[in-house]
């Protein structure tokens, strides 16, 4: 959340500030502003709203080839003019745009406002303005190195300084900041997709690390000024990934490419001769594979909810016990972290804080942790002792599609190198091999019945409240059909186990109240349907996604029949028909589908 951009060269300044902020509105945001530094000083306009209406207000003499931009989600201080960045110092010679949440603000402003400092905004943020304003150092790099070192809290920062007009200077900890090396000139931002229009040669900055930018480089520094050799590497995208094209959304255009994605995660990793997957990245042999007595799954949002179905998984396959758990709630509880504990990170930026400090609460205690993450180089990668790349290529809208499919996969294919080192047989590993080979080609068939599906959409849209219900593998896939229903339809959406009806939510079953029941063709198909004879009894409207295989009766029920797999592999089958729906009731309903209110892409913040 929240987005920084920053660049120094032989242009304008202004115009690739809020290009590049433009960029970043899928990180969530409610107010943007923008500083330059030219022959007149530093100049900063500044307002709540979109990055367009900002752009639409700028003077037209906005002049300066060095500059920053942000865009800010409200955290200290509501969405206004004055708490929006960049914040600069009483005498107007420092701006400052910031990503994170400085912890001991609010003793710090109580510290400057007794050295007779004034602050003018609400926010944490203005007090690291004049922090690198009172600084006695003589290089901006010292003055920022004193201003971070009196706060505690998480960060990506950006700072000019009108003293040193030459230099950008940028600092990380918890929250990311990407340099981007160009001809001349010097860019940086807090994700890659404010970047790739201009360069695709980047260094990733490290927690703890600063860095100098001008117009014909880049220094990196550890917190005590001494220098450290980051080098910049180039990172495979192409800058057309993060157009929507002919889509009317970028979730849309991400829906319609998840049968590409699949293709790309599972492309070189499946081994038919010996019916199992190839994954070097975990960097375990087969001794070590073996020795694993049980996983644990940690994720935030919907990779949570794909963390339950690779849990699943990993039972079935490797009949290795497995869970998975909040990584947001995980360190809180002080866990018992178990040498032969798999600790498995997911996350699509690779970015996601809670998830980010629950790796190194498992590696300060002493444990092996893998990363699912779609974003190569990223913090939580970095962190990591080994993982499996995603490859669903940039995901821009909030609500994750392509990138919760290819995690599915990722978890399949870890089930089943786990499986086939241990008592999965070798019939069993090809069987499971033949079944994700068709997932492209049936996920291609879901989507073929998209309008069908946006029919029923518009039933659910006019409910205020649903029930999604599932069972066992199924029960996942429910919840992460009300994860997605609520945050871009904003209706409320509930799910419960198919088995807990009687247990309490039958209650609240009425004509008002529709339920969406993922009900697969396999071993509790009687127990489900069952459960949709109480529903339909008590006048509860009914959409179920089910097999052509299911006979639900004599029910009254709205029917999405979606292509049988492997009964291990269909609840990633039974999913996209709920991120459809989603889709469809949130356009109905006029919704910014890919910008939901109060949410962002990449939660740099706990």
């Amino acid at each position: 959340m929240c987005g920084i951009v920053g660049y120094i060269g032989g242009q304008q300044a202004a115009p690739l500030l809020l290009e590049g902020l433009g960029r970043l509105e899928h990180r969530g945001y409610d107010s943007a502003g923008v500083a330059v530094l030219g022959g007149t000083g530093l100049r900063v306009a500044k307002q709540a709203g979109r990055v367009r209406d900002l752009g639409e207000q700028l003077p037209k003499r906005f002049a300066g080839k060095v500059g920053v931009g942000h865009t800010r989600w409200a955290t200290h201080g509501p969405a206004n003019d004055v708490n929006a960045h960049p914040h600069t110092d009483a005498a107007g010679e420092v701006a400052v745009v910031h990503n994170g949440i400085i912890d001991n603000a609010a003793a710090l402003r109580r510290r400057l406002a007794d050295d007779g400092v004034e602050l003018v905004s609400d926010t944490d943020t203005e007090v690291l303005a004049h922090l690198v304003a009172g600084s006695d150092a003589d290089t901006l790099e010292g003055k920022v190195r004193d201003a971070l070192a009196a706060i505690e809290g998480t960060y990506g920062i950006a700072v000019l300084h009108a003293a040193f007009p030459d230099r950008i200077v940028v600092a990380r900890n918890g929250s990311p900041l990407i340099i981007g090396v160009g001809e001349k000139e010097m860019h940086v931002a807090s994700d890659l997709a404010a970047l790739v229009r201009y360069t695709t040669t980047v260094a990733h900055l490290d927690d703890g690390e600063l860095a100098t930018l001008t117009a014909t480089g880049f220094t990196t520094y550890r917190e005590d000024l001494s220098t450290t050799d980051k080098a910049a590497h180039t990172v495979d995208v192409d800058p057309s990934s993060y157009d929507a094209g002919e889509h009317d959304s970028f979730m849309h255009k991400e829906m319609v490419e998840q049968p590409a994605a699949a293709e790309r995660v599972l492309r070189g990793r499946l081994d038919e001769r010996f019916g199992t997957a190839h994954l070097g990245g975990l960097g375990m042999d087969a001794r070590e594979t073996r020795a694993i007595r049980r996983v644990k799954i940690l994720g935030c949002g919907s990779a949570y909810y794909v963390g339950q179905m690779g849990a699943a998984l990993v039972e079935e396959l490797a009949r290795i016990p497995a869970d998975a758990e909040a990584a947001s709630e995980f360190r809180y509880r002080d866990p018992i972290i178990e040498p032969d504990t798999l600790y498995v990170a997911v996350s699509q930026s690779g970015e996601t804080l809670d998830t980010l400090l629950a790796v190194q609460e498992v590696r300060r205690k002493g444990g092996r942790v893998i990363g699912l993450v779609n974003v190569v180089g990223s913090a939580i990668a970095r962190e990591c002792d080994g993982g499996i790349y995603l490859h669903a290529g940039p995901e821009v809208a909030v609500a994750s599609t392509k990138a919760l499919t290819n995690m599915f996969l990722g978890f399949a294919l870890l089930a089943l190198q786990l499986g086939r080192v241990r008592d999965l047989s070798i019939a069993d590993g090809k069987r499971l091999i033949a079944g994700l080979q068709r997932i492209p080609e049936q996920l291609e068939a879901v989507l073929a019945r998209e309008d069908e599906i946006a029919g029923v959409a518009a039933r659910l849209a006019e409910a205020e409240s649903l029930f999604f219900i599932g069972r066992v593998r199924g029960f996942p896939v429910a919840r992460e059909g009300a994860q997605k229903f609520k945050e871009i339809s904003y209706r409320h959406a509930e799910a419960y186990q198919t088995s807990e009806l009687k247990h309490g939510p039958l209650a609240l079953i009425s004509e008002a109240v529709p339920t969406v029941a993922v009900v697969p063709y396999d071993e509790l198909t009687d127990r489900n349907v069952g459960a949709l004879h109480e529903i339909a009894a008590r006048r509860g409207p009914l959409v179920v996604v089910t097999h052509a295989d299911v006979d639900l009766g004599d029910v009254d029920a709205v029917r999405i029949d979606v292509p049988r797999n492997e009964r291990e592999l269909d609840p990633i089958l039974l999913t996209l028909p709920l991120q459809l729906l989603a889709y469809h009731a949130a356009l109905l309903l006029g919704h910014d589908i890919d910008k939901p209110r109060n949410l962002a892409k990449s939660v740099t913040v706990e």
